[in-house]
């Protein structure tokens, strides 16, 4: 059994990963490496994707070291004290692999055989480093576990799941306050959406965020206390009449107004459904 075989058995990939298998060939002959193949049938098995809505795997490798590390190289000079290991393609140098919507690469320390690549989680923003003494698809199933602590701001998996690349619509929609409980709120809102998938659930209810799945895993949903009042939903865009009158009944059930509704267009806050 590898970790690739439990990573999937605790995870299992999409039946029709989005992109398709990669072009490794032409990917290791741009990078002049042989790349480890546990991470070559982890990216081709999953695709493009998101585990946990926080990280992702890279398939275009050679494109995104040239643009990533070029500018690192630069800095790396200005304050080599902040980069203890060598930038690819220096001899055993750090290649990027993956990374967080938090900011933080997922690499490999490229010395020696390419199958035993030690992984380094690497935070730019604080110059802080990690080095976990496995490969790729080995980490992120300790990470997706539990076993394994990574990410310098904390953040653990409370739930496994992959979502697979697509185009979504998200939308904000603010609430009046209610007189419910919020667990009471927030029973309703599943209720409505039903059935529903857990995801995540952070923080005390003064400042709540609740993640779940709906639509068969086509919906990203998160009600949250945590900023404002308010349900996040992202949803196909042709699932978008049957996503409003779901909400709005939610709304109803928890007793709240919907104050404002607002589609994420291009960077941009756009009113909708009211």
């Amino acid at each position: 059994m590898t970790a690739l075989d439990d990573l999937m058995r605790l995870v299992p990939p999409p039946a029709n990963p989005v992109g398709g298998p990669a072009d490794w060939a032409a990917a290791e002959a741009g990078l002049g490496l042989r790349l480890p193949g546990d991470f070559k049938a982890m990216a081709d098995r999953y695709g493009q994707g998101e585990f946990c809505d926080l990280l992702s795997l890279q398939q275009d490798l050679p494109g995104y070291n040239a643009d990533v590390l070029e500018d690192e190289r630069g800095y790396q000079e200005d304050d080599p004290e902040d980069y203890p290991y060598p930038l690819y393609p220096a001899p055993g140098g750090i290649l990027i692999w993956g990374g967080t919507s938090n900011g933080d690469w997922l690499c490999w320390l490229t010395e020696g055989d390419p199958e035993e690549w030690p992984v380094v989680v690497w935070t730019p923003r604080g110059a802080e480093w990690e080095l976990y003494r496995m490969g790729a698809a080995a980490f992120l199933e300790g990470w997706l576990a539990g076993r394994v602590t990574a990410f310098p701001d904390g953040f653990r998996a409370t739930a496994q799941w992959f979502d697979p690349a697509q185009d979504l619509t998200h939308v904000y929609v603010r609430l009046t306050e209610s007189t419910l409980p919020y667990e009471q709120r927030y029973t309703h809102l599943r209720e409505a959406l039903a059935p529903t998938a857990d995801r995540m659930r952070v923080g005390p209810e003064e400042s709540r965020q609740d993640k779940f799945a709906a639509a068969g895993g086509r919906w990203r949903v998160m009600y949250e206390t945590a900023y404002r009042h308010q349900i996040r939903i992202a949803f196909p865009p042709g699932d978008n009449d049957r996503a409003r009158g779901a909400v709005l009944r939610a709304a109803a059930l928890m007793g709240c107004q919907v104050d404002s509704a607002d589609r994420l267009d291009s960077g941009a806050m756009v009113a909708v459904w009211l």
